[in-house]
């Protein structure tokens, strides 16, 4: 298929100085859970990005000392000639692709405690370490600039031997040294690096003048700043002295790659912010400098491409996340396959790898961060390996990959669902406010399914066990979801509590099938993720007084992992909510609702009109059950197989059970040993 005309322009080489990117599509560094931990998952990860188009691919931060390291977090490392080995894996994989590689370093200043070199960290003065390690920094003096800039000429040099092609110098998201000194908040000295603007930019500079002296006849040097850290006069702003410093190094750089500050504002979900949301602030950025610009905005339209090119905003398409939901975003639109994008749904997940250190998984993209540990890749499966049939039960998210990527393998596949809708908890998920991204889940299924001559699909209708038995397929996969249960198991009960009173006890599976709503509402949040809080601005939308319960220590503490706890926890203070934290509900009864502390084991009673309990699920594995329980019935069938799959097991998050289902047609007909990981790991060199 043909390229559309109108995207040729994302299409046209851009000199990035001594080097040349063939295209304007850009993977900016982002974090992923494998760094220098897992370098060989790593380099599958990046190396499948420039398969898929990416004309540069960047690393995550990269530490160049040890005075600067972020354990347990698994960031890149780059410390000496010892780690040079694995960057240059790292970059074959990408040049292997005709990508450019682009490496950015860090040192993290007070950001870090240096919990495993036991180093004292450092900046501009002694303040309290970020987090709560009880902790401070060094103030550094004039032989520690000298040693700082003799640490990033070194990183430098290293980084050219391992092959990298653009060499970075960071300050931004609030993480690294160099933007603490150009902070008036960070930096009160009275030397040449503090005081005024120039001062405070001095490191800055000196760090640009130092790699473009290292590296600029063979590297393009590269900055990563942010405009505006959205603090108003307390930071830099777009307005004032985040545009002085473009104005100030205008030329220095090959590059300027521009954000916003700190990192959950410059990833912010699709839940609090759209498409494009930087615009606003880095736009100048391109009026005061002749250098190529790269940005951000979890692009994944081509026409929002487009327009950022066409309007003088941007030089360059930069994204993480789009280009985790689909590595092969740019060949796509090269292709003309506009319908086969998958595009990013904003929810974070991504992010949620980098905070827990594990490798990045994507709720879009299942093969994420298994390109080496399972061989998976985005766009390819293995053809069949025989003429079974597969039925699948349930239509939800581990339904629908489960028959895509099955029906991709060439297997015959029949897709029922009891409902008249397709897509299951994502359907009704995205019913809810600033959840509608999340909706594309099920939309790029469903057009894929749609192309597939050998996927049938029947809705309406229930299955039962005597209908599967009978229906002739060589392997059921049943993928049936859960229920939210209305009895208060979760993770502060464990047991059914007592519910007593008369007052309705309302699920979320409730309220998504318009239940009205008490007018006095308690919502009691066990499971700590989005849920309860998206009902609660239901809830407060339609005008309900609510008191939300919870027997965590902040609102949906799950949620730091996606960078939105704040918002969440602020939206409901904002919108009235009274929020009692470190109770749990222990019982119902005519009185109201009895919690008990935490911390005491006091009890009090709190009025309501009415529970929404947002705790544990029961998976609906009735039918897996049963088939399972006759396997004599099931010979006699003809069914090879019955596999439960999803959250009809194991209740999880959409990203799991697509991941699952992902797996499960993977996997079909090629067992697992259970006795073995199904992936590869990555070992620890042994001297």
């Amino acid at each position: 298929m043909a390229r559309d005309p109108r995207y040729d322009v994302l299409f046209e080489p851009v000199k990035i100085g001594p080097v040349t990117a063939k295209n304007r599509f850009y993977q900016v560094p982002h974090c992923n859970g494998m760094g220098y931990v897992r370098p060989n998952t790593l380099a599958g990860m990046r190396g499948m990005k420039a398969e898929g188009g990416w004309a540069v691919v960047a690393t995550e931060e990269v530490d160049i000392h040890h005075s600067s390291e972020v354990s347990p977090f698994c960031e890149g490392r780059l410390w000496d000639e010892q780690d040079i080995p694995y960057h240059a894996k790292v970059v074959d994989s990408i040049h292997k692709h005709g990508g450019l590689a682009a490496i950015e370093f860090v040192h993290q200043g007070h950001h870090i405690s240096n919990r495993m070199s036991r180093t004292a960290p450092m900046s501009a003065h002694s303040i309290p370490v970020a987090g709560y390690d009880p902790l401070q920094s060094r103030a550094m003096d004039k032989s520690d600039f000298i040693a700082l800039r003799r640490w990033h000429r070194a990183a430098v040099k290293n980084a050219m031997q391992a092959g990298y092609d653009i060499v970075y110098v960071y300050a931004g998201h609030d993480l690294c040294l160099t933007q603490h000194l150009l902070s008036r908040r960070y930096n009160q000295r009275s030397d040449e690096y503090g005081g005024s603007l120039e001062n405070r930019a001095r490191l800055f500079r000196e760090l640009i003048e130092d790699t473009k002296e290292v590296a600029g006849h063979k590297c393009g040097v590269a900055v990563r700043f942010a405009v505006d850290e959205l603090m108003g006069p307390k930071g830099i702003t777009s307005a004032a002295e985040g545009r002085e410093v473009i104005e100030m190094l205008a030329e220095m750089p090959d590059l300027w790659d521009v954000n916003i500050s700190d990192w959950p504002n410059d990833s912010i979900t699709a839940r609090f912010g759209d498409e494009g949301h930087q615009e606003k602030y880095i736009s100048f950025v391109k009026k005061l400098t002749t250098k190529p610009v790269v940005g951000v905005g979890r692009f994944t339209s081509p026409d929002a491409m487009v327009s950022q090119i066409r309007r003088g905003i941007l030089d360059m398409i930069g994204a993480a996340r789009p280009s985790i939901a689909d590595p092969f975003l740019p060949k796509k639109i090269e292709q003309g396959r506009l319908e086969d994008i998958r595009e990013c749904i904003g929810c974070n997940i991504c992010v949620s790898g980098d905070y827990t250190q594990t490798p990045i998984r994507c709720t879009q993209n299942p093969t994420m961060g298994e390109e080496w540990r399972k061989g998976w890749h985005p766009e390819q499966v293995p053809a069949k390996k025989s003429d079974a049939s597969v039925l699948i039960v349930g239509a939800g998210p581990a339904g629908l990959e489960a028959a895509r990527a099955l029906g991709q393998r060439g297997y015959r596949v029949t897709l029922a669902e009891a409902s008249d809708e397709l897509g299951g908890r994502v359907t009704r998920e995205s019913r809810l406010p600033g959840l509608a991204t999340w909706g594309r889940v099920r939309d790029w299924r469903l057009g894929q399914l749609d192309k597939l001559a050998n996927v049938e699909i029947y809705r309406g209708g229930a299955m039962t066990a005597a209908d599967v038995l009978g229906f002739g397929a060589a392997h059921v996969a049943i993928a049936t979801g859960a229920t939210w249960r209305r009895d208060g198991v979760a993770r502060a009960n464990l047991l059914p509590i007592e519910i007593a009173g008369g007052r309705p006890v309302l699920t979320p599976d409730d309220v998504m099938a318009g239940a009205e709503l008490p007018k006095d509402l308690l919502i009691y949040d066990d499971d700590h993720y989005y849920m309860a809080n998206v009902l609660a601005e239901v809830a407060l939308a339609k005008g309900c007084r609510v008191t939300f319960v919870t027997p965590a220590a902040q609102v949906a503490p799950w949620t730091l992992y996606t960078m939105e706890q704040h918002r969440i926890q602020s939206r409901l203070i904002e919108g009235g909510a009274e929020i009692v934290m470190k109770h749990a509900l222990t019982a119902v009864t005519a009185a109201g609702a009895v919690v008990t502390c935490e911390y005491t084991g006091r009890e009090r009673t709190l009025a309501c009109d009415g529970l929404l309990l947002v705790t544990a699920r029961l998976p609906n594995d009735a039918l897996a059950r049963d088939l399972k329980a006759d396997a004599a019935a099931l010979e006699r069938a003809g069914i090879r197989s019955v596999t439960a799959l999803a959250d009809a097991v194991a209740p999880s998050t959409i990203a799991a059970a697509v991941y699952d289902g992902h797996r499960y047609a993977r996997e079909i007909e090629d067992p697992v040993d259970p006795d073995r990981a199904p992936f590869r790991r990555e070992h620890a060199t042994v001297f």
